[in-house]
Parts: structure tokens; C-alpha cells; sequence
């Protein structure tokens, strides 16, 4: 089967989920820590963080650590997940991944996002399958466990989404700023066909438009690898503009759009910690997960080359001073 047969038969296969899924914006929560003003939004983020707290399964440290970590003194790493979850779903795919490892030492930011089409071993199961399956089967824990096989390094925390509040986000900061890398009409929030057009070259985007932006796929050569790199753009363009501002009532806003669709093992104090890492925010060093398109069986993979995921896991390995 051809892209095109694959992306027909995918798209025949889902009309009862019509709304596409889009990226991931969890950094944003750390980026309100970095550069919040006021004892007013610290009171407000510290009750929402509160509310947002679900320990893992596992308990407060990964399998691969000997001890718990602790942001303020030790590297530690972060799985920021993005999904589509309707309230009472507890089954929804994970459909954005981004895994970022944080050095304290040099006070640096490395980060790769992971394709949700890409052909992994989830724990458990027989057979090689889909990440974004690992959520559907065993939620953040059976996600996270899946991520610290693939890279072989700990997964310390994770922060989990639902991006019914995106548009409320982009708006409540004023647009954000981006790249538009050719000119396309995409559908909009409510699912009207070519809604929304964005013309190349750097444009400020609204909430729709830059829903648009990282909900494209069928019209980027590069598929699920380029709509990646689109997420990475915007949550660098997100963490610019949050850092550029001083309006207590933008960032009020925001945090009322969070609202209850975010999950964390993240304390509110873990977050303080975070401030460190301020400047690194502004020049993450973005990792890309190299692979190439694969039907087994008739159904779409995106197979990871292994040299690829040596290297990442290499140099994460490294960024966290792990030496196993």
C-alpha cells in the first residue's frame, strides 16, 4: 500500500474521531514558573499544580534510579504527553511525545520528539506496535515504561495534557510568532474543510491559525516528521513570547485555560526548582528520531532506525550523567 492508499484507509477508519489531534504544550506550565510575576499568580499556579498532581503507579521514582530525584540538586528528565482525551475517556492514544532531559550543571535543555506512528516494543506486549498505543493500554505509567525502553534512560517525570483549552492558551498570550514553511489551508476547531489559510514566511499566529500550524500533516512532505518539527517550533515561539511578558492578567489567563486538563507527578516545589533553567528554555537543543515509512500487514508504522535511537539514547545518557 502506497502513502496515499494508507492515509485514505486511515482517514475511513477514524470518522468517528473528526477533530485531528494536535501538540503538546506542557512546557508552557514550567515556562509560567520561569517567568510568572506576582505572589498572586505564584498562589493561583501552586493551587493548580495541587490539582493537577496524579502520582505514578510506579511510585516516585523510576525503576532505573536508585534514588528519587530531585530537580533543584540532580539532572532529571521529563516526558511532556499530548492527548486528546474527552472527558470520561480513560483509553484515548497519546498523540504527541516529547521527551527533554535537563542538565544541572550546565543548565541545559535536550529534547526529541517521538512520531506516534513509530514501531516500538511496548512491555507486555508480543509484538512491536505503535507508541501512541502504549497510552490506550496502560495510560502515563505503561507510556513512560515504553519511552525508558526505547532510550534506555529514566523517565523522572511527566507531564500529560488535554488540548481541548490550545486556542484559549495561544489567545490568552496575545498570538504567537512562527515560520510558516508553505502556504496551505487547513480546517479549523470545528472541523470546517480549508477554514483556516497560513501563507509562507513569519507570521503571528492566533489560537485557529496556529492550531492549523501543528495539525497539518497530509500536505508536508515529511508527514509525521515535519508536523514534529512544527510542534518543537511553536513550543520554542510559545516559550519566547511567555518570557517576553509582564502582564499579570495574560498569565492569569492562562492558567485558567490549563484548567483541569493537566496531569503531573510535578510537586509545585519541583517547579520552583525549574527557574535554574530559565535561560535554557530560550535555546533547547532539539534531537531528531531518524526512521523511514513501513506497512506490515497493511497497516502504517514509522520504523525507527537503530542507529538513530543509539545516538539519542547516547547523548541523553550523557546529558544525565548516567554511566550504565
Amino acid at each position: 500500500m502506497d502513502r496515499t492508499s494508507y492515509r485514505i484507509q486511515k482517514k475511513q477508519n477514524k470518522k468517528s474521531r473528526k477533530k485531528l489531534k494536535f501538540i503538546l504544550i506542557p512546557l508552557l506550565l514550567i515556562v509560567l514558573v520561569v517567568t510568572g510575576y506576582g505572589s498572586y499568580l505564584t498562589y493561583k499556579l501552586a493551587n493548580a499544580t495541587a490539582d493537577a498532581q496524579k502520582p505514578l503507579e510506579r511510585g516516585e521514582k523510576s525503576e532505573k534510579r536508585e534514588t528519587p530525584i530531585d530537580p533543584a540538586k540532580d539532572n532529571f528528565s521529563v516526558l511532556f504527553i499530548g492527548v486528546d482525551e474527552r472527558e470520561g475517556e480513560t483509553n484515548s492514544r497519546s498523540d504527541a511525545l516529547i521527551l527533554a532531559t535537563f542538565n544541572k550543571t550546565e543548565k541545559t535543555v535536550k529534547m526529541v520528539s517521538i512520531p506516534r506512528d513509530s514501531r516500538v516494543t511496548i512491555p507486555g506486549k508480543e509484538r512491536k506496535d505503535k507508541i501512541t498505543h502504549a497510552h490506550a493500554i496502560g495510560g502515563a505509567d505503561l507510556t513512560i515504561e515504553t519511552v525508558e525502553n526505547l532510550f534506555d534512560v529514566p523517565v523522572d517525570y511527566y507531564v500529560k495534557l488535554n488540548f481541548d483549552a490550545f486556542i484559549e492558551i495561544i489567545d490568552a498570550l496575545g498570538g504567537v510568532t512562527v515560520e510558516v514553511p508553505k502556504t496551505f489551508s487547513e480546517q479549523n476547531s470545528k472541523d470546517e474543510k480549508n477554514a483556516i489559510t497560513l501563507y509562507e514566511g513569519v507570521q503571528t499566529l492566533n489560537g485557529e491559525e496556529a492550531l492549523a500550524f501543528v495539525r497539518m500533516r497530509k500536505k508536508d512532505p515529511l508527514g509525521d516528521i515535519g508536523r514534529g518539527e512544527r510542534q518543537k517550533q511553536l513550543i520554542t515561539a510559545i516559550i519566547e513570547k511567555s518570557a517576553s511578558i509582564s502582564s499579570v492578567s495574560k498569565y492569569d489567563n492562562v492558567i485558567d485555560s490549563i484548567g483541569d486538563n493537566l496531569n503531573t507527578n510535578f510537586s509545585f516545589g519541583n517547579l520552583i526548582a525549574l527557574q535554574t533553567y530559565s535561560k535554557a528554555l530560550n535555546s533547547i537543543d532539539s534531537l531528531k528520531l531518524e526512521g523511514y515509512d513501513n506497512n506490515i500487514n497493511r497497516i502504517y508504522y514509522y520504523e525507527l532506525k537503530d542507529e538513530s535511537v543509539e545516538d539519542i539514547s547516547s547523548q541523553f545518557k550523557q546529558h544525565l550523567n548516567i554511566n550504565y
